[in-house]
């Protein structure tokens, strides 16, 4: 919280144009997904440098060269989006949940978006969600996906992923990439403002061919394997300087 009232106000005298051009930003009738993006891929890295945060950031030659891919990475806490937004150049779509509806700024964020809201406790309007996420996907759209769930509270150890995350890249037999996220929690829930390196890794995507023979569970393994050997190869004493 400390690091966020930082960033409010070293950022207070942008912040009205920024929350006025955000909220008409969030009329997808009249901008399309391309100039939404771009205004935050363009004033997010000025957030997170007042903030006092660096981002260390490898594999953007792993992204899929066509759109229309998913996006798994581990799941630290609020600060993980502004790491995408800063470092993925073409738009995304996130996936929320319900309760960013009581907050106004996040639904602002929502409507940028045009994110799915998921509401976890209701069957059947979490499997709307899977099938518009598929016609979506296989439509051009990247989306990303916390499999995790909610974030962990174990630093850079990971939750498991949940098999149901998977099913709309299955559906869409589209591009799946891992992504390691590491010391992203510090941001927002060390209660620190001490300069800050967040580590972004996008890994190598896993193609249809690669995971048509699998169950969602066990796609969902592996991929959160293949996080956690990066995550662990990277904090590695000979890795840290």
């Amino acid at each position: 919280m400390k690091r966020i009232i930082l960033m409010v106000i070293r950022s207070i005298f942008n912040l009205p144009f920024w929350m006025i051009r955000l909220y008409r930003l969030g009329n997808a009738e009249k901008y399309n997904a391309e100039t939404r993006y771009a205004f935050l891929h363009r004033v997010t890295p000025i957030a997170i440098r007042r903030g006092r945060i660096k981002i260390l950031c490898t594999g953007l030659e792993n992204l899929p060269r066509e759109t229309g891919y998913v996006i798994f990475p581990n799941h630290q806490g609020m600060f993980d989006v502004l790491a995408f937004i800063q470092t993925h150049e073409r738009p995304f779509v996130t996936v929320m949940k319900k309760e960013v509806k009581k907050n106004f700024f996040l639904q602002m964020i929502v409507n940028i978006f045009q994110a799915e809201v998921i509401d976890r406790e209701d069957i059947r309007q979490s499997m709307q969600v899977i099938m518009n996420m598929t016609r979506r996907v296989q439509k051009g759209e990247n989306f990303i996906i916390f499999a995790e769930g909610t974030r962990s509270r174990n630093g850079n150890e990971l939750l498991d992923f949940k098999g149901g995350s998977f099913k709309s890249a299955m559906n869409a037999k589209c591009p799946i990439v891992p992504v390691a996220l590491i010391d992203s929690y510090k941001a927002f829930d060390s209660g620190s403002i001490a300069k800050l390196t967040v580590q972004i890794h996008y890994l190598k995507p896993l193609y249809y061919e690669d995971y048509k023979d699998m169950r969602s569970t066990e796609i969902a393994q592996y991929v959160s394997s293949i996080i956690r050997e990066e995550i662990k190869n990277r904090l590695a004493p000979d890795n840290i300087s």
